[in-house]
């Protein structure tokens, strides 16, 4: 999926929120984005974390401010297959989904309010710039990502020792791999910024033009970098 950008503004990519709403809405408050930037939600917006309802009350709100992109990751992927009835609700919950459930103060996804399940259904599987490919978890080198199966795109993990670059040129930016760390994984041709925000980690917003980016945490530390 081809997405036009505007030059006149950021492009902020966002790891995986995991329902930490406090840690999102200080990255926002620091980002300060309006409409000429676009920001990049990379996957499992939800579960895990205290606030998945506020988390996308919060994005729905930042969907009517500026430019505004949701990847889909495996999470909402086990979300929307439970509501269709393809998954099991108790497989999801094993994996925060049971958070998810509590956040919303229901029983089943079902029940989770239509504005909130049709804004994560319209996520898309990846996004493709002039410099950079988007995806939530993994793509194959060889592969354009219109030929790249779900399964890769939403689910792999990242082996860094294996990982080549894709074959585009462009600069791969991901999420999906927990860096316990707390620091990006940057290979140059692949950035992993999911760093861990839901297990006492930090969430990462980066701006692929500059190199800047910004990690904060549910307690309200900041830290402020550049790619080395």
């Amino acid at each position: 999926m081809q997405k036009e950008i505007s030059d006149m503004g950021k492009t902020i990519a966002i790891g995986d929120i995991h329902g930490c709403s406090a840690a999102l809405g200080l990255l926002i408050d620091i980002v300060q984005p309006d409409r000429c930037d676009t920001l990049i939600c990379l996957g499992d917006i939800i579960d895990y974390g205290p606030n998945s309802k506020e988390v996308v009350e919060q994005l729905l709100e930042l969907n009517e401010k500026t430019n505004l992109v949701l990847i889909m990751g495996n999470h909402e992927e086990m979300l929307l297959e439970v509501v269709k009835g393809n998954e099991d609700k108790e497989y999801w919950k094993k994996f925060g989904g049971d958070k998810a459930l509590a956040s919303y103060q229901c029983d089943h996804p079902r029940e989770i309010p239509y504005e909130h399940l049709n804004f994560i259904g319209k996520s898309v599987p990846f996004l493709e710039t002039e410099t950079n490919i988007f995806v939530h978890a993994g793509y194959q080198a060889d592969l354009p990502l219109q030929e790249t199966t779900g399964s890769t795109l939403r689910w792999d993990f990242l082996n860094a020792k294996k990982a080549l670059p894709h074959f585009s040129g462009k600069t791969a930016v991901l999420g999906h791999t927990p860096q316990t760390s707390g620091e990006i994984h940057d290979l140059g041709f692949l950035i992993c910024i999911d760093t861990d925000c839901s297990r006492q980690g930090w969430l990462t917003g980066l701006d692929v033009n500059t190199g800047q980016y910004w990690q904060v945490n549910q307690e309200g530390a900041v830290r402020k970098r550049f790619r080395a």
